[in-house]
């Protein structure tokens, strides 16, 4: 997305520009001659076209995630950016690279080792995977099939002889495969400690109202174009980002191995996605190293999204859907007894329509204060569309307790930020601030919210950029669609989309946890708390290192003039008057 954005341009699926203009260096294979020895070599790069006419014997230029990461010349959309290096065929490439770590164990003594080691090109596969995709690829099976059940045929598809392991160079699989709810209601109670103030908020504690920073759409937008709301953002890792920290840090210290030889994939509802786990602020520099963000082993090595799955499946010559919905093969242990008991827990929770599709990070801070001031009670205020929701918690006296909001959407995002855009001080002696501090006399400026739940895509996470859509061929051809379905039939789809993701529960299968005090939502803060502390003691990591991270602001490039050097300004001044050397 352009820096430089008109309304009438703005829709919530942005393309990004049709020319990538990143600078990119590149090591000369001879010597370079005496005259070239202060030049650069700038190739334009085009996104969704055709390659320029080369202008020198130059290899073809690539542009990185983490290149895109660090420009600022368009914002990434979930619709259109086009990226290799995160792909299906990534994840075959690197199953089919060389046999699998295996894991040994337990010995007499309770420990667990790896074989395989010898060769460098070999590695230990874990996958996660998310409920929104799953629910996606529920709806696409059709014929009630649950979103449990979908988690079951992803699993034969990693785990299972009859998945990516049939025709396989070596018939490696996945070791494990995770359910990101585990890291989403981990999320959860740090983002409520965080805002309310709680026994592991961080240190450095986001300006109010807080913002959700779990869309990656969302953050990059920020950082690219109003890095004034940078001090808003949640410190909290995503659910995606905290599950590869967590696996990356216990797996190398429980097995001794070095985290680049664990290859973590992630399975997710949104192509940006794919940009998160490039962040720099998501690498070991920051839990291992000084602290810093830097280039480094990332905690999410691929992401795919849940239209790649099908590909993955296609590419090995099988249709997904024939995948079996029975239990896969058991998995082993994961080698520490605690985080085991955490990431595989019985049963499947159902998740909660009231929190939304999109992890419920604000429901869980209304329902927690609530929990914590009996009597209260939760109001909801509807805004000018579907995407912008209001609450307030309500005292016994009618008083306001606290207060949250819903903005989903680039359309909704603008109206937010416009409103955090900090005044402008007035150059005129005496004058008053001007910007977004001017209002009429006596009204509030509408922000006096604790908490704000943010995302890039209207609707939510169950509408993300990577779901399968109601006019891809795969769902036309199941349902047999006549003609090209329309915005009435995406409507229809999506709903069928969401109500996998809030009725994928099976009978008595629920996961609860009743065993400790205070229980939200089923869910715990103590015993999530427990686990923290476990997995810092385990890794000797400091808990802050683990399950926060930063933002920074991106300076944009584009439309600016290089610094020349003397040199290069007299050769400008000689050609601009006719003359020469």
């Amino acid at each position: 997305m352009s820096a430089i954005l008109s309304v009438d341009d703005l829709n919530d699926f942005i393309s990004p520009g049709v020319a990538c203009i990143k600078p990119i260096e590149t090591l000369p294979t001879a010597a370079p001659a005496a005259s070239d020895a202060n030049s650069t070599l700038e190739v334009e790069v085009i996104l969704d076209g055709q390659q320029p006419e080369a202008k020198s014997n130059a290899p073809p230029a690539e542009i990185s995630l983490t290149d895109c990461l660090a420009c600022s010349g368009c914002v990434t959309s979930a619709e259109a950016v086009l990226v290799s290096l995160q792909s299906h065929n990534e994840v075959l490439n690197m199953l089919d690279s060389a046999p699998a770590l295996k894991l040994v164990g337990p010995d007499a003594d309770g420990k667990y080792s790896v074989e395989g080691l010898e060769n460098s090109a070999a590695k230990l596969y874990v996958a996660s995977v998310s409920p929104q995709s799953r629910a996606s690829l529920a709806a696409a099976c059709g014929n009630g099939v649950t979103e449990q059940q979908v988690g079951r045929m992803i699993e034969q598809l990693f785990l299972g002889a009859q998945g990516l392991a049939r025709g396989g160079k070596w018939g490696n699989k996945f070791t494990w495969v995770v359910d990101t709810n585990t890291a989403r209601e981990t999320t959860l109670v740090l983002g409520s400690d965080e805002v309310l103030g709680g026994s592991i908020a961080p240190s450095d504690k986001a300006a109010t109202p807080v913002l959700t920073a779990s869309c990656p759409g969302w953050v990059c937008y920020a950082e690219k174009t109003h890095p004034y709301v940078l001090p808003h953002l949640s410190r909290v890792k995503s659910p995606q980002a905290l599950m590869g920290t967590l696996l990356k840090t216990s797996l190398s210290r429980i097995l001794n191995i070095a985290p680049e030889r664990i290859w973590h994939l992630a399975v997710m509802p949104c192509f940006d996605k794919k940009l998160e786990a490039s962040r720099e602020e998501l690498t070991d520099a920051v839990w291992a190293g000084d602290g810093k963000p830097g280039r480094g082993v990332r905690d999410v090595d691929c992401v795919i999204t849940s239209k790649e799955v099908l590909m993955l499946a296609a590419s090995r010559g099988f249709d997904f859907f024939s995948l079996s919905v029975s239990v896969p093969p058991q998995s082993p242990r994961f080698p520490d007894h605690l985080i085991h008991d955490f990431l595989f827990r019985p049963g499947h929770r159902q998740q909660s329509r009231e929190a939304g599709t999109s992890g419920g990070n604000m429901h869980f801070i209304l329902r927690h204060l609530q929990a914590k001031n009996p009597g209260t009670q939760i109001e909801t205020v509807p805004g000018r569309n579907a995407d912008v929701i209001e609450y307030k918690l309500i005292g016994e006296a009618g008083e306001v307790v606290f207060k949250a909001a819903r903005y989903y959407g680039f359309r909704n995002i603008q109206n937010l930020v416009r409103k955090l855009k900090p005044a402008k001080a007035s150059r005129m002696p005496g004058g008053k601030p001007f910007g977004s501090a001017k209002k009429p006399a006596g009204k509030a400026n509408g922000l006096d919210y604790g908490y704000v739940e943010v995302m890039a895509c209207p609707g939510g996470c169950t509408n993300g950029g990577g779901q399968i859509k109601v006019d891809d061929p795969v769902v036309i051809d199941r349902k047999g669609l006549a003609g090209k379905p329309g915005p009435q039939e995406q409507k229809e789809w999506q709903k069928e989309v969401d109500e996998a993701y809030f009725s994928g529960d099976e009978p008595g299968s629920g996961a609860q946890d009743d065993d400790w005090d205070l229980v939200v939502d089923g869910i715990s803060p103590s015993r999530i708390r427990n686990v923290l502390t476990h997995w810092s003691t385990l890794t000797g990591i400091q808990l802050e290192r683990l399950v926060y991270t930063s933002y920074r602001e991106v300076v944009s490039d584009v439309g600016k003039e290089k610094k020349m050097t003397d040199t290069e300004r007299v050769v400008q001044l000689a050609g601009k008057i006719g003359g020469g050397w």
